[in-house]
């Protein structure tokens, strides 16, 4: 009963932070963390454990498909190469990057434990950022950027950790067959994303004029076709992904108004239930963390997550602003089929840059670590990768999230007609 008590003082405190944040104008994101860390230090308050695989299922199916559901597939289909450069590419030079300042900086952090930290920070949370961005008038492109570069780097990120946790317990890392399989996860993801959106069309055909069934099939299949990508060992964030992407071309076809109004306003009071969750628990989960560390290295970890932190932002502007370049060298020699609205300006490769926040993904897959290796010995630097990686999401969602408004404002960013 103790735990349901606890769920509920949470809900209870997210819904009010939530409502203060809107009166004094910080994002609520911000204040839930800051909520969570204080709430997590009271004296006699039981240790908040996250199972990671929990975390995943509950949290991820539901954000992606909603994401998926809602981005403007034109305009996710005009920046897929900027979309692509973000979500996969800047993945693994964010990973490369991390693990070097990691592996030289870090005492006893060897390669393989450095390129496991990296990758739990290569993934950036789009979800943060659009949280603290909302109504702020970002332009309808620099929105769907920074929502497909969400949809698709979680899986880039998660298959670079397991790669990186294989090379800790002993595997043989050998690059075409890593790569080979990253292929075959996506592409696998991809085929039964479509599948189940199949299905699911189908589904919705028979049902549509039952508001309550569409509606409650909708919510349910997310979680489905994340479970059956993973028991067949593909992408579940890309099956989602794919979900989303069909069903809401299919909606909108099909679905009357007065359906796709019902079904918007239960979404939107689940995500915002989710978000408010996610960001009040990583809050929660510092206190719980730090009671592992040893007080006298706590210092030094927390300088390391800041140089880290800094160093994730300078990867991601040059990524970004060298896509900008990119774009702008392929438009002007008529290649390939960037068009005009794809080009990035310095306003717009700005934000981008700023809002790359880390969230639940690295958090999860932080606490997910193994706690042993495979001969029974204990993973090594195991808290203290925990301990680094989770500093590093608080410096990017309190430091960028503080100042990431008052750059949009002063930007001024105009929405294109």
């Amino acid at each position: 009963m103790e735990n349901y008590s606890i769920v509920i003082f949470i809900l209870a405190v997210m819904i009010g932070l939530s409502a203060i944040a809107d009166k004094i104008r910080l994002p609520y994101p911000i204040l839930l963390i800051i909520a969570g860390i204080a709430v997590g230090f009271i004296p006699g308050l039981p240790d908040i454990e996250l199972n990671p695989n929990v975390v995943f299922l509950i949290f991820l199916p539901p954000l992606l498909y909603d994401a998926a559901f809602n981005i403007s597939f034109q305009e996710f289909k005009t920046n897929i190469n900027t979309i692509s450069a973000l979500a996969i590419s800047l993945v693994f030079l964010t990973a490369t990057g991390i693990a070097v300042i990691a592996h030289y900086l870090i005492p006893g952090m060897s390669w393989p434990l450095s390129f496991v930290l990296g990758a739990i920070l290569s993934a950036t949370d789009a979800v943060a950022a659009m949280s603290i961005t909302k109504g702020l008038g970002l332009s309808h492109k620099t929105n769907t950027i920074l929502e497909g570069e969400s949809l698709v780097n979680d899986a880039s990120a998660l298959v670079a950790y397991r790669f990186a946790v294989a090379a800790v317990t002993g595997s043989v890392f050998v690059l075409w067959k890593a790569s080979l399989e990253f292929a075959l996860l996506m592409a696998g993801g991809f085929v039964i994303g479509l599948i189940m959106g199949r299905i699911l069309a189908y589904i919705l055909r028979f049902v549509k004029d039952n508001a309550i069934v569409t509606i409650s099939f909708m919510l349910l299949m997310p979680f489905v076709t994340y479970l059956v990508a993973e028991e067949l060992h593909v992408s579940g964030v890309i099956a989602v992904v794919v979900l989303g992407l069909g069903i809401s071309r299919f909606s909108n076809k099909v679905f009357p108004e007065k359906l796709k109004t019902e079904s918007r306003t239960i979404w939107d009071i689940i995500i915002f239930l989710l978000n408010g969750l996610i960001f009040i628990l990583i809050g929660l989960e510092f206190p719980y963390i730090i009671r592992n560390i040893d007080n006298e290295l706590i210092p030094a970890y927390v300088g390391y997550a800041f140089i880290i932190t800094i160093a994730a932002l300078l990867l991601r502007m040059a990524r970004v602003f060298l896509q900008q370049v990119n774009l702008q060298n392929v438009f002007r020699k008529k290649k390939g089929r960037i068009t005009e609205h794809a080009l990035l300006d310095f306003n717009t490769s700005l934000i981008i840059s700023w809002s790359g926040m880390r969230g639940i993904v690295s958090l999860a897959i932080a606490i997910g670590l193994p706690m042993t290796l495979g001969d029974g010995s204990p993973f090594p630097q195991r808290n203290a990768i925990i301990f680094i990686a989770i500093v590093v999401v608080l410096f990017t969602l309190i430091g960028q999230g503080l100042t990431l408004p008052w750059i949009v404002k002063s930007l001024n960013p105009k929405d294109p007609v």
